[in-house]
């Protein structure tokens, strides 16, 4: 399994804080890998809210031909962030020239474009970032996006993070998506390391998705070209959320209805049990089969997380007004939030989505069961 841990917080936090949380419950995870998502940033970059952030790693070579093609494109550098460890990597770990992060500022010929436009431009853009760099290993692309930053790497999170020297003032955020990795399905690829990205949305999975095939196969039909990669199965979380919000036009309490729809003799029961019927015919393909644990975040910044129908991953929810944090692990929560009214932590069960805004004041929670309103 796989161990997870997600953090709010009204004041920036190192990254370090949910890199500690995930080391309490190392026993989880088999030190493969770790995975980063920050957003809502705070140090150097929360002056650059605005602009698209490249986050990778690249050979001397990759830089090379990525600033041939940003230049091509007309994308200026407006600051960038350079790690290159003045050490030997620790064992298992690769060899890497830099660890590179890069606020740009946009062409001037895409001022003037809609929102919709902008944002399929920077995600085409990623795309043919990280195709170009496949062939030779010399450009591995996690994001480039406004206000968001993505670190993966092979090794053990805690090893890996002070390697990096990821504990520096520059580097901060007020939300913070982060995942141990063991990998248990497939030959260790960084691209197959959680959270995954598109387009504003990150996921990441503790579990297994045995209807992989099938959920992929019925995303690539769709056509559209952010849904590609695959190198997990998990990926297809993050894809079948961007499906729900950015085509059918549907909130978060919808994607627990299209993950894990209800039983028939339930929906018979439910009172939108037609309209949910509906959805459940003709989203039959995205049916997950787990189990599995996703903690996500939304273009908005808020943080959720919902269980699929057996409920075999753990999950808790707990904090305070102005920090509350996700875990795999009590321990975990303990160790990056000790000092709060434990009575009002919660554990997702198989019906439940909890979601917490971008306020971060409260646990909002729902149930499948419950009559549907407008929801994130």
């Amino acid at each position: 399994m796989c161990r997870l841990f997600a953090m709010t917080s009204a004041e920036p936090l190192s990254p370090m804080v949910a890199i500690r949380a995930l080391d309490v419950m190392k026993e989880g995870h088999d030190g493969s890998g770790v995975g980063l998502f920050l957003t809502d940033l705070g140090g150097d970059f929360e002056q650059f809210r605005g602009g698209p952030i490249l986050s990778g790693i690249f050979s001397n070579a990759g830089i090379k031909a990525l600033d041939r093609y940003m230049m091509d494109m007309d994308f200026m550098v407006k600051y960038k962030l350079s790690i290159r460890p003045p050490t030997a990597p620790p064992p298992g770990t690769p060899k890497r020239d830099n660890y590179l992060i890069r606020v740009y500022e946009y062409p001037p010929e895409w001022e003037a474009l809609s929102q919709a436009e902008l944002h399929h431009r920077l995600m085409m853009t990623r795309l043919e970032l990280r195709r170009m760099g496949e062939a030779d290993g010399s450009m591995l692309i996690f994001s480039f996006w406004p206000d968001v930053i993505m670190i993966k790497e092979v090794g053990d999170p805690l090893t890996v993070s002070e390697y990096l020297g990821l504990n520096r003032r520059e580097l901060q955020a007020r939300v913070m998506l982060a995942q141990g990795r063991q990998n248990t399905n497939y030959a260790i690829d960084i691209y197959a390391c959680h959270p995954f990205f598109i387009q504003g949305i990150a996921t990441m999975t503790n579990g297994e998705n045995t209807a992989f095939v099938p959920i992929r196969e019925f995303l690539t039909s769709r056509r559209y070209e952010g849904y590609q990669g695959y190198q997990s199965d998990s990926e297809v979380f993050t894809h079948i959320l961007h499906y729900t919000r950015n085509h059918l036009g549907l909130g978060l309490e919808m994607y627990k209805h299209i993950i894990t729809p209800l039983k028939d003799d339930e929906l018979a029961e439910h009172p939108n049990g037609a309209w949910l019927r509906l959805v459940k015919q003709s989203c039959r393909p995205l049916i997950v089969d787990g189990p599995n644990c996703v903690m996500g975040c939304l273009p908005d910044k808020g943080l959720f997380m919902v269980q699929d129908s057996k409920k075999l991953r753990p999950g808790v929810v707990g904090g305070n007004p102005g920090m509350i944090a996700f875990s795999s692990e009590m321990c975990g929560l303990d160790a990056a939030i000790p000092a709060r009214d434990k009575s009002r932590d919660f554990q997702p069960m198989k019906y439940d989505t909890v979601y917490v805004g971008p306020d971060r004041r409260e646990v909002r929670q729902w149930s499948q069961w419950d009559e549907l309103t407008p929801r994130p």
